[in-house]
């Protein structure tokens, strides 16, 4: 019984993190992410750029995952959120490759 009820809650809440992933990918890109990303500062592809993502894009996340937790260029190791987890950063990674489709 212990185990079914702790699979159950473990699959809800996956289900309720993958639900909101897109608005903490969005809530994480207006609080850290805008500030290099809405203007392309020191070369940062530019949120909903369709020609500076779509070589990204091609890439995949893992391609990016690895540049976003590195960082790379004038982006520091998790660019300004450092408090942020990898599924975090992989949420606001989606939100802003979603954007720029």
């Amino acid at each position: 019984m212990k185990l079914t009820t702790s699979l159950v809650m473990a699959a809800s809440l996956l289900f309720a993190f993958a639900g909101n992933a897109s608005t903490d990918g969005k809530k994480i890109y207006d609080t850290k992410c805008f500030t290099c990303h809405a203007s392309g500062v020191a070369g940062a592809p530019k949120f909903g750029d369709k020609a500076a993502w779509a070589p990204r894009i091609a890439a995949g996340m893992d391609a990016m995952m690895v540049i976003v937790i590195k960082g790379k260029g004038a982006m520091p190791p998790k660019g300004t959120c450092t408090d942020c987890s990898a599924d975090d950063l992989k949420g606001v990674v989606q939100y802003m490759m979603d954007k720029s489709k």
